[in-house]
């Protein structure tokens, strides 16, 4: 029996897992596109190829964040802090890791820290005091409060860590991004300095899912699935007719 009926087979399970990959991927993106902050990811293909330079189908080489700017838009929190540009706000994971976010979707827990909505402090250097009634953050990152008696304190200063590779940066879920050798060392600065990105109140950055390009790769991963599962299909069907006329 030819053995080529074997390797297209072969070829068609690859298809079919590579493509459930993938549509792990655009679901995700798909299921975050109202998450603030949320970046997409997407699949990067790799082609196969055996030692006698054949094509062996595809795989899933790896999944690449992208890191566009997400829409502004308004809101009545002062806590709700936005990026324009680069950076990304920093904050202390419950191991003592530093993590790395686009969500300024902050709030305040028992202890008058500024904390992610997953619990996570924002590492700054400031605290704020009792007695306000409303905060600010201006651009280049320094956080005010005004008091109940309306005089305005100066709480302290959030600053800002960029990455020469953020594509190459490691989800860790909550929103939250890892350093990794790829991705190289942060680099941290004030906000509105040199190449880094500044900070607005009010504000959050939206999602910056596709969705036009996420539906359109949904139904290319469908199609694509079908089309290897008909092709599976119909080389073993060839197969067990090729087994049952030696047989006879």
């Amino acid at each position: 029996m030819s053995s080529s009926l074997f390797h297209t087979l072969n070829i068609s399970k690859q298809d079919m897992i590579t493509r459930l990959m993938d549509l792990d991927v655009v679901s995700n993106n798909l299921a975050n596109v109202n998450t603030v902050g949320f970046k997409s990811s997407r699949s990067n293909f790799q082609e196969l190829l055996t030692r006698v330079i054949q094509r062996d189908g595809i795989k899933i080489a790896s999944t690449q964040t992208m890191f566009q700017q997400g829409a502004l838009r308004m809101t009545t929190n002062p806590l709700d802090w936005a990026i324009q540009g680069d950076g990304f706000f920093q904050v202390r994971l419950a191991n003592g890791q530093t993590g790395y976010t686009r969500n300024g979707e902050f709030g305040l827990n028992a202890n008058r820290e500024i904390v992610t909505p997953s619990g996570e402090r924002l590492i700054w250097d400031g605290t704020i005091p009792e007695n306000f009634r409303d905060l600010s953050i201006s651009a280049d990152g320094t956080v005010s409060a005004v008091l109940v008696d309306g005089t305005i304190q100066v709480c302290g200063t959030v600053q800002l860590a960029r990455f020469n590779n953020p594509t190459a940066l490691r989800a860790d879920g909550n929103n939250i991004h890892l350093e990794t050798t790829s991705s190289g060392a942060p680099v941290v600065a004030a906000p509105s300095s040199a190449n880094m990105g500044l900070i607005t109140s009010h504000q959050l950055e939206g999602s910056n899912v596709d969705m036009s390009r996420e539906m359109t790769q949904l139904m290319l991963d469908q199609r694509t699935f079908q089309l290897s599962v008909k092709a599976f299909q119909q080389t073993d069907q060839m197969i067990a007719q090729a087994i049952n006329l030696r047989k006879g």
